[in-house]
């Protein structure tokens, strides 16, 4: 397969807009590589390219879940596989675009050889949750598991659940499969976008939030809460960052400064922890937020030259 090419970088680096303008010059289509852009309703607090943005080119992995439905990183390696054989068929260029770092390791080093979920151990985990606490998996995870217990949160539900689930479908602990990964699948030359300077991505990453709350971000979350009644705090999709915080402020958790405070820390952490991915990753660093025409010359010459060769 030609190369695949990916634009991956922190929150609020100017990869959407990067993509689109590429997108102008060269015949590109998009692939979301964003864990919250997969679920519907959810446009505002996830930053989600506007229709008309859409429009500009093809867009794919947007729109694909509802709140209530799962999405592995292995979903998205065999999407993602698949589409990109069907964009190189149509003589086009495969651009994969986000900031989920887990979803690139996985595209780019390999899967690692978890078993998917299993409703029916995902039951008794329920059922023994209800019945004897959180507390009590978690202090199961911490016997058969520990350097996986060591790196989770005791309130960190959905994690703890699918530790045990792994464990009870396996017979292994997780820390143990995750050391194992496949083949990679696919060729990927990929870009990062990261800021030489940090406080310039802070203020960014603020004056966006405040954004996301004038465009009515308050108001999406209540229309989630309506629209999908069994919908909680537990589902990964209210993990995105900011709607956990819109979610407690809401139910008359904290005020709206304390919400908007936490929303935006929230944020901060989320990019801090991005960056540390990109640097794991060693790939060729563009400031693309300081220098936009010389990072858009130079990736259209290097698309070019790969596309050549």
């Amino acid at each position: 397969m030609n190369p695949i090419f990916a634009i991956i970088g922190a929150t609020a680096t100017g990869k959407t807009a990067l993509a689109l303008a590429l997108a102008e010059k060269l015949p590109i289509e998009i692939i979301s590589m964003d864990s919250a852009l997969i679920y519907q309703d959810m446009n505002i607090g996830t930053a989600k390219p506007s229709l008309a943005e859409q429009s500009l080119c093809p867009h794919h992995l947007i729109d694909i879940k509802t709140p209530l439905q799962a999405y592995s990183a292995a979903d998205f390696v065999a999407d993602c596989v698949r589409l990109c054989g069907e964009i190189q068929q149509r003589q086009h260029i495969p651009l994969i675009v986000g900031g989920t770092m887990m979803y690139f390791r996985a595209l780019t080093q390999g899967l690692n050889n978890l078993p998917s979920a299993d409703n029916a151990v995902r039951a008794v985990l329920q059922e023994e949750k209800q019945q004897y606490g959180l507390s009590y998996l978690y202090n199961e995870l911490q016997k058969i598991d520990p350097p996986t217990a060591n790196k989770l949160k005791p309130t960190d539900s959905q994690r703890i659940e699918r530790a045990l689930e792994v464990f009870r479908i396996t017979g292994t602990p997780m820390s143990v499969l995750l050391e194992e990964k496949q083949t990679p699948t696919l060729n990927v030359q990929a870009f990062a976008l990261m800021p030489n300077d940090r406080k310039q991505l802070h203020l960014a990453i603020e004056k966006r939030f405040n954004t996301m709350i004038n465009n009515g971000f308050l108001d999406e979350v209540g229309y989630l809460k309506t629209k999908y009644p069994t919908l909680t705090l537990d589902y990964p999709s209210m993990r995105c960052v900011g709607y956990r915080q819109a979610w407690q402020h809401l139910q008359g958790e904290t005020d709206f400064q304390t919400f908007v405070e936490q929303g935006i820390a929230a944020t901060r952490q989320l990019a801090k922890r991005q960056i540390t991915w990109l640097r794991s990753f060693h790939l060729p660093i563009y400031d693309y937020a300081h220098n936009p025409q010389w990072v858009f010359d130079d990736l259209i010459n290097k698309i070019k030259s790969f596309q050549a060769a």
